[in-house]
């Protein structure tokens, strides 16, 4: 039997010392507010199909500071969470090849930054729209 010890990595902290694995572990962290803020509409959704009474209950609850708060905050960390996104997107993709270059990463991320804000402005001129 091998008298020798084996070797054990050391865990804590490691993660800090890599500027990818930082940006990578925020990304990851902002993930929580785009689940947390699913449960909200998901809340939403369960009052709404109670009834008026329970969705304006609802409604009025959300007038409370501290959502407006998370609101802001969740809205920071989504828009973050969607620029890592699209900013990793280049790197996990098989390359584009566009007359006979490959497109450089920022075209790809800033592609799919104007399609989701185009997206987003669509949407919110529809339900801006349709609440008229």
């Amino acid at each position: 039997m091998n008298k020798r010890r084996p070797y054990v990595r050391p865990m804590a902290g490691w993660w800090r010392k890599n500027p990818f694995f930082v940006e990578y572990m925020i990304h990851e962290g902002t993930a929580l507010f785009v689940a947390a803020y699913a449960l909200i509409l998901l809340t939403g959704l369960v009052y709404l199909s109670r009834g008026e009474a329970a969705w304006n209950v609802w409604l009025e609850g959300l007038k409370n500071p501290w959502y407006i708060a998370f609101h802001w905050l969740a809205l920071a960390a989504v828009s973050y969470h969607t620029y890592t996104w699209f900013k990793i997107m280049p790197r996990t993709m098989p390359p584009v090849i566009v007359g006979g270059k490959r497109l450089p990463d920022m075209a790809i991320t800033g592609g799919g930054l104007a399609v989701a804000t185009t997206a987003c402005l669509a949407l919110l001129g529809l339900v801006w729209g349709i609440a008229r």
